[in-house]
């Protein structure tokens, strides 16, 4: 069973939210859920999509969540595109290790990309993505990453 939704935007960041290294790789937080950086890259621009409400299953976040989930991924397709064009895009509910609701969204390159002096191939292209093949950049690197991507992020819409 599933735990009941509870409104968002509490102090605590939830458990999926620092196991993705919250708030170090923080991108942008909304009022329900949060966008932050895959610490392991499988393709450049790797980012995880977190819903703060306390929900273990996709049907139980809030209807307000909901409402604001067209928005964070607009924002984070505007924003990937403005980052590094990307051939497509996957968004992956896996939920196997960790609890709270949450997507990987993995952009999706023909050709290896480069940021910042470090390859960042997509070894499962065209089929699907490898997870496991991902680079793992160091602090620095992660920092650099969170900094671009803030820095073309869309404003928030009112």
């Amino acid at each position: 069973m599933s735990l009941s939704s509870e409104a968002a935007g509490s102090a605590k960041p939830n458990a999926t939210m620092i196991k993705f290294g919250y708030p170090d790789s923080l991108i942008r937080e909304y009022r329900h859920w949060v966008v932050q950086l895959r610490p392991q890259q499988a393709t450049l621009g790797a980012l995880v999509l977190v819903c703060k409400d306390r929900a273990a299953a996709f049907s139980d976040i809030s209807a307000a969540a909901f409402a604001e989930l067209p928005q964070a991924i607009g924002d984070i397709e505007a924003g990937l595109t403005a980052f590094r064009p990307y051939q497509k895009i996957n968004y992956l509910m896996l939920m196997m290790v960790d609890p709270d609701v949450h997507f990987h969204v993995i952009p999706r390159y023909a050709e290896a990309q480069t940021f910042e002096g470090t390859t960042y191939p997509d070894k499962g292209w065209p089929a699907l993505p490898d997870l496991a093949a991902g680079v793992q950049p160091a602090a620095v690197a992660q920092a650099a990453l969170v900094a671009g991507l803030k820095s073309v992020w869309p404003a928030l819409r009112g």
